[in-house]
């Protein structure tokens, strides 16, 4: 008897997207003998171990194994490290995260709370006798020492498992030490909260403390027998964090770093490397301005090395700022209408790129992550490539359409490529740009290909991917699903397979789908994503004109038009149905932002400012304000709001309000709570399922056979 393969749903959520058993978190010795990074063993196997790749023979060997370390125990992981795990999006087990010392010979790493140390060259693992539960150990740039986070203290133990003591221990009840604060994890890609010295004698050290910050609380109605969390939640216009900075050594010395925090109580960067002295970013809470300052470790007084303001906002980007190996500050700023890379006081690309990251600096470049500029000769629509930028010029290093990062160190670099044409990513080690080895990847094959075609719609060349069934050829007006997050800091069209496999599944149901970045998201200028500033409505006109552009070119059914979404994308299909139910005709909202007085400030404030000083903003681009429900437009359209009753990002509130603001205005919706899920939605019945009652739902609210 033959059995019936699996659904894609299911293979999808099983396999995390396709993710699991692709090799990630790539770290390369400075003498480029060898390259560490996490794995899994398969593509469903969602337990990732620590990997070395010897160069000299280009042979893979195991390093740890978190299934022989723990016994065939099962995880178990505290509160803290869940939520840790939730902001970054992490949905693997086993090792998901390590450090490792500056010669790349001892990494360390947490597993179930306990803290292990690997030792590279030799290929041996350990544990180390601590208190638990362990958060984010590192090693001592020397190798000797490693520093984690334990209930709340920052702690230090040698490598050979001697001498464990606190150098900081929480001194309030909601104060902790080492760990990167709510907003700074979620919203400023900083989670970190401790960095080393180079020398190994002491550390930068945050101190965070909650008390300020409002609670919330969280709980699954479906467990009533649990007690419910109590969460600090930072909304906007709501008091953050207090955050400061300590030099702490391992004497047991401790001085405080000096900074006007209440101008500017954001801290945003660290970095602490031999080239110079301390550097922080620290930003306003409008985050119109931020200083760049050097830290004096002895005295804990700063000088400011650079400022920028901008009257609309200032963005935060990875691997920025640090010091060149010649001591001069590297950072990206939107200067002139584009993004540029500065070294020193000097910007060395024009508005040819748009710049994403810095991924490596040395004495002779910066090698840097981008996109194609508003000046470039041709549009490369969803694509972000890696180049080589120093004084005589800029050498781009990947070669074929897609989507490539690199990581580098010495002559040896990794290039991690996703393409169009090509299921997953592909990893080349390159010495001196020329390929020495691969690193094979464990991941599933999705099984099909995308039937995508990457375009720009409308008058504004909004980045746009149509999807059509993998069985259609004809002419005949298909009905449309519109499958956008259309937010910042969130692309969906991109020059990858992988990345339109959900969406090539709804097209084979039955429709055409279009993915569209209008304003707001990453796009070719600092304009473009700067033009959503006091209304994200904008969102939703770019995804309309986007839809009635590209019908003139496709087989686009505008009679039946569905849109679909999650988070910042949930909020744009709410929209879409309640504000334009002329041209929508369905919506799903899957953890959409109702109301954005509820959201987090950094990232809400950053868009629409502080409440108090621009109300308008926030009612205008609400569902449930006396504004935006007064402008949902007849006739009614159907929707379904879906949402995590263990959200601690976008809480259920959000839903919930939105429902009883629909039913006082008695529109018709649909509610579909999902017990115990978080926005992330990783649990596999779940995922599997909601993409198929999905379907069912569109093919009734548009009368589909």
């Amino acid at each position: 008897m033959t059995t019936e393969p699996d659904s894609f749903p299911r293979r999808h959520a099983r396999t995390q997207r396709f993710t699991l058993g692709a090799p990630r978190s790539f770290t390369v010795a400075p003498e480029g003998s060898r390259v560490v990074f996490l794995r899994s063993r398969s593509g469903t196997d969602r337990a990732n171990a620590l990997w070395v790749l010897d160069l000299a023979g280009s042979a893979e060997r195991l390093a740890a194994d978190p299934r022989a370390l723990l016994g065939g125990a099962t995880e178990d992981l505290s509160p803290q490290e869940r939520a840790r795990r939730e902001r970054s999006r992490e949905g693997g087990a086993g090792i998901v995260g390590y450090a490792t010392d500056t010669a790349v010979e001892l990494a360390s790493f947490a597993l179930s709370g306990r803290l292990f140390t690997a030792e590279l060259q030799a290929g041996t693992a350990r544990e180390l006798p601590t208190p638990a539960p362990v958060i984010d150990p590192r090693p001592s740039p020397d190798g000797r020492h490693v520093a984690y986070v334990a209930q709340g203290a920052l702690r230090v133990i040698g490598a050979e498992g001697e001498g464990d003591r606190a150098l900081a221990e929480p001194d309030g009840e909601s104060v902790s030490y080492g760990l990167a604060e709510f907003i700074a994890a979620e919203e400023m890609g900083r989670s970190r909260g401790f960095w080393w010295a180079p020398e190994s004698d002491r550390l930068l050290v945050a101190r965070v403390d909650d008390t300020p910050v409002r609670r919330w609380w969280i709980s699954d109605p479906a467990q009533p027998e649990r007690d419910p969390q109590h969460v600090p939640y930072p909304a906007a216009g709501t008091p953050n964090a207090d955050v400061r900075l300590f030099v702490i050594g391992l004497d047991g010395t401790r001085t405080e770093v000096a900074w006007d925090r209440a101008r500017y109580p954001y801290l945003a960067r660290v970095h602490w490397s031999a080239a110079g002295a301390p550097l922080i970013l620290v930003q306003a809470r409008d985050q119109r301005s931020q200083l760049y300052l050097a830290v004096d470790p002895d005295t804990g007084t700063t000088r400011m090395v650079h400022a920028d303001e901008d009257p609309i906002w200032l963005d935060l980007f990875p691997g920025v700022p640090c010091w060149s190996p010649s001591g001069q500050l590297v950072r990206i700023a939107d200067e002139g209408g584009a993004r540029r890379l500065a070294v020193g006081e000097r910007p060395l690309t024009g508005a040819q790129l748009h710049l994403r990251a810095v991924l490596d600096v040395s004495d002779d470049d910066v090698l840097v992550s981008a996109s194609a500029g508003q000046e470039a000769a041709a549009p490369e629509t969803g694509e972000v490539h890696v180049y080589r930028v120093n004084e005589l010029g800029v050498e781009r290093l990947s070669e074929e359409p897609g989507v490539h990062s690199a990581v580098r160190a010495g002559d040896v670099t990794v290039l991690v490529s996703a393409t169009p044409d090509r299921p997953g990513a592909t990893v080349r080690v390159l010495r001196e740009g020329k390929p020495v080895a691969t690193i094979p990847s464990y991941a599933e094959d999705p099984g099909m290909s995308p039937r995508v075609t990457l375009t720009e719609g409308g008058a504004r060349r909004i980045p746009c991917a149509v999807l059509m069934p993998r069985d259609y050829h004809s002419d005949t007006p298909l009905p449309v699903l519109l499958d956008p997050y259309g937010g910042p800091h969130g692309p969906r069209v991109v020059a990858a397979h992988n990345a339109h496999l959900t969406s090539q599944w709804f097209a084979d149901q039955g429709f055409a789908v279009v993915v569209a970045d209008g304003r707001g998201t990453p796009g070719r200028s600092p304009a473009w994503e700067k033009a959503v500033r006091g209304d994200f409505t904008v969102s939703l006109d770019d995804q309309i004109e986007a839809l009635r552009d590209l019908a003139k070119t496709h087989p686009l059914d505008l009679t039946r038009v569905a849109i679909r979404g999650w988070s910042y994308g949930g909020w744009l299909a709410a929209l879409a149905v309640l504000r334009r139910p002329d041209v929508f005709h369905a919506g799903i909202a899957g953890a959409p932002v109702t109301d954005w007085r509820l959201y987090d400030t950094h990232y809400t404030e950053r868009y629409l400012g502080h409440p108090a000083e621009s109300p308008q903003a926030y009612a205008k681009s609400s569902l449930i304000t006396d504004d935006g429900l007064s402008a949902a437009a007849e006739p009614h359209r159907p929707l379904m709001i879906v949402h995590g009753l263990a959200d601690d990002n976008v809480v259920v509130a959000h839903a919930l309000r939105l429902s009883s603001a629909l039913l006082a205005a008695g529109r018709p919706h649909e509610v579909l709570p999902l017990s115990g899920v978080t926005h992330m939605t990783p649990q596999e019945q779940v995922a599997e399922n909601l993409l198929l009652l999905q379907v069912d739902f569109l093919r009734r609210a548009l009368h589909l056979a």
